[in-house]
């Protein structure tokens, strides 16, 4: 389950949840089921978070760093992810997530994903 103290700091906005994580880099947030559906996220920091089964339904994750993040079973509907890092990331078993939206994003190739979101490129061990 999702930490509701850090749910409620990310929907405080961006700027907020950059300068949050900024003095915590020793451990990254569990998110974990959260309901972030809708939120602009765009820009934030969520390298090394727990975002394994996510509402991201509608949710703008350009620009945003999700390096290392586990994306697990997340629900991508219409989410946006141009430009976001996803270098690393755990992506399988995640829900409405295609093609056009993984190539939007960097160092995608790179994340752990199931066969039918190869997209032209090797899956990683």
């Amino acid at each position: 389950m999702a930490n509701e103290q850090q749910v409620a700091r990310l929907k405080e906005g961006v700027e907020a949840w950059n300068a949050w994580r900024a003095a915590r880099r020793e451990s990254g947030p569990d998110l974990s089921g959260a309901p972030l559906r809708g939120l602009d996220l765009g820009g934030a920091d969520l390298e090394g978070a727990n975002l394994k089964e996510a509402d991201l339904r509608g949710t703008n994750l350009g620009q945003a760093n999700l390096a290392g993040a586990n994306l697990a079973g997340a629900n991508f509907f219409k989410a946006i992810l141009n430009g976001a890092n996803l270098a690393g990331a755990n992506l399988t078993g995640a829900q409405f997530l295609n093609c056009a939206q993984l190539e939007s994003a960097h160092d995608w190739p790179s994340a752990a994903r199931d066969a039918d979101l190869a997209c032209g490129q090797p899956i990683p061990e």
